[in-house]
């Protein structure tokens, strides 16, 4: 056993008395700590004339440490290398390469005053898309309908009249032309495709609601293959919903995606209150392409069309004759020797009147139309919307209460009926 001299015990007492003491400051247990001098701590901050002559900087605001700026590896803050996030950048990026080519449509119409005098006055407006540089504009057929003037309004400011080169009130799709300034080369909107677009989709719309000319919104694709009544007889089909901003004004402007291609036209929305909802409508790009060949070609759109003479069916002939089925459109007439009837399609032969109608009872019952139901005219119209004449389709008919489908070649639609 070693033995420590008197002077070694104390020696080694103060020694690990110090220790504990250096040890309990270090872990901030005593509460002691030296007086700061917060005025010497506080950094000068240098400020420039330009910032002298700036009211909010010459405040010299102190704020709280969180609030710096992170610095990145070049010494700046990363505020200043990425101002933007990749989303927004991809968002100015296609604003600022395709809002020039994107205008505003204004309209003129006639009206008849008390002396029953032809008086000019200010119409609609909408939106359209510079789609060929010879000054081409595709844009929705409501925007411009009944207009005795277009006018189309450039980025530049500029205004140019408008012709239109023809319209298809089925798709709501028109196409205008107008006499681009000599030495301008127009901006124009790429065609995209809307076959393989995904509900969840990042979308964007450029359009002038309310007149604020050349807006962008931001959404999604809400939802696909919606089929839209406009009017009596009419459905667009396989509708692009969005919840992209679309407000009165937006009508007819480019549904893009997030690589600028148009994939669709916004067309119109659904709200209770007229304004944006987040319920918007583009008739797809497909479709207008389609459609916009033929305008361009030939300034209308050729269909095909079978030709009979039909009856929607409705209850009260139902039961009045006794029919075998409570939907479908009824043959009531055929052309002699015209492609209905070479097919094998048989009309009425018992007249009886509706209201001012005749209509020829015991033939067939078309319940089906290139694949497609057809239990009203419109769907019939629906149908036959992509078909030209000379075609041939499949028509599924009921005849004595049996089915069986026929094969015909469709005439052309507007012969028939300008008959």
């Amino acid at each position: 056993m070693k033995l420590y001299s008197r002077g070694q015990v104390i020696f080694f007492s103060v020694l690990s008395c110090l220790l504990l003491v250096l040890l309990a400051l270090g872990l901030g247990l005593l509460g002691f700590s030296p007086k700061k001098n917060v005025e010497t701590e506080l950094e000068e901050v240098s400020v420039t004339p330009e910032e002298a002559d700036d009211p909010f900087l010459s405040l010299n605001l102190r704020q709280s440490p969180y609030t710096a700026p992170r610095m990145g590896n070049e010494g700046r803050p990363v505020a200043d290398l990425l101002p933007y996030t990749e989303d927004e950048r991809e968002n100015i990026n296609i604003y600022e390469k395709l809002n020039q080519a994107v205008v505003n449509i204004t309209t003129e119409t006639v009206a008849i005053n008390w002396f029953l005098e032809a008086v000019p006055q200010q119409g609609g407006s909408g939106s359209g898309s510079i789609i060929d540089t010879r000054g081409y504009v595709l844009t929705n057929n409501h925007v411009i309908e009944n207009a005795n003037k277009v006018f189309i309004n450039l980025a530049d400011g500029s205004q140019h009249e408008g012709s239109l080169v023809g319209m298809d009130p089925e798709n709501d799709i028109a196409v205008l032309k107008f006499d681009p300034p000599k030495g301008v080369e127009l901006r124009t909107i790429p065609f995209g495709s809307s076959d393989n677009l995904k509900v969840g989709q990042k979308v964007l719309a450029i359009g002038n609601p309310f007149g604020f000319e050349r807006t962008l919104t931001v959404g999604i694709v809400s939802g696909l293959g919606r089929p839209i009544q406009t009017d009596r007889q009419h459905i667009i089909r396989d509708m692009i919903q969005t919840d992209a901003s679309i407000n009165p004004g937006n009508s007819g402007g480019p549904l893009l995606d997030t690589q600028g291609r148009m994939i669709g036209i916004n067309t119109m929305i659904y709200s209770p209150s007229g304004a944006s909802a987040g319920v918007g409508f583009s008739v797809p790009i497909n479709t207008a392409k389609r459609v916009v060949a033929e305008l361009i070609q030939y300034g209308k759109v050729r269909r095909g069309w079978i030709d009979a003479t039909v009856v929607q069916i409705f209850p009260a002939l139902v039961r009045y004759a006794r029919l075998p089925v409570n939907s479908g459109l009824l043959v009531s007439r055929t052309i002699r020797n015209g492609n209905a009837e070479r097919a094998g399609i048989r009309q009425g032969s018992e007249a009886i009147r509706y209201g001012s109608s005749v209509i020829y009872l015991g033939g067939d019952i078309i319940t089906m139309v290139d694949g497609m139901e057809t239990s009203s005219l419109a769907d019939l119209y629906s149908a036959l919307e992509d078909n030209k004449p000379g075609d041939r389709i499949k028509v599924e008919i009921v005849r004595g209460g049996k089915k069986s489908t026929l094969e015909l070649t469709l005439a052309d639609r507007e012969e028939l009926l300008t008959r």
